[in-house]
């Protein structure tokens, strides 16, 4: 049927078209990756590393406080712009029972410490890599940022640009729950 449909279209109705369905897929999938997911509060995988600050982060060692994890990189433009509201919710909510966590996916540690100290980070950042990436249900894009509860559940995924105040919001709503 679409055959037909373009063998009646001229050449430049056909590129207009073409351009107009890769402009639609593309709207779709922006929209897709830019959604608040509930993912049915499986549990968060464990996992320790050792930070930049050659310190032993252990998401166990968490239980209890609300975990913001959050998947980024130092090419990332959304990444770089989340980073300062992350720095200020440690601030403001850590003694609520916040508790942000960064895993940078660079390849190299080196861009990671200038980003860190540039942005002036208050929480710890460790190195990822593909195999954390799958333990989370594999990282395609980014920014990627999980909620987990204070049970270790994860209670909501946001992939690439989010609004911040809907983070802050679903955040905020964990943090009030005992």
């Amino acid at each position: 049927m679409l055959r037909i449909v373009l063998r009646r279209i001229n050449s430049k109705r056909k590129v207009l078209l073409l351009l107009l369905l890769t402009a639609f897929a593309a709207a779709d999938n922006l929209a897709a990756k830019t959604e608040t997911a509930p993912i049915g509060y499986r549990r968060a995988p464990s996992f320790t590393r050792i930070d930049l600050n050659h310190r032993q982060v252990s998401l166990a060692d968490y239980r209890g406080k609300v975990v913001l994890l959050n998947f980024w990189a130092t090419w990332c433009v959304p990444c770089l712009t989340e980073m300062p509201r992350f720095v200020a919710w440690q601030q403001e909510y850590g003694g609520r029972g916040l508790q942000v966590i960064g895993i940078s996916m660079d390849d190299e540690e080196q861009p990671v410490r200038v980003t860190y100290q540039k942005y002036r980070l208050n929480y710890p950042v460790v190195m990822g890599d593909e195999k954390i990436g799958e333990m989370y249900g594999g990282i395609f894009g980014l920014p990627v940022t999980f909620l987990i509860d204070r049970s270790g559940k994860i209670r909501f995924k946001h992939e690439g640009d989010t609004d911040i105040k809907t983070i802050e919001s679903e955040m905020r709503g964990l943090l009030s729950v005992s």
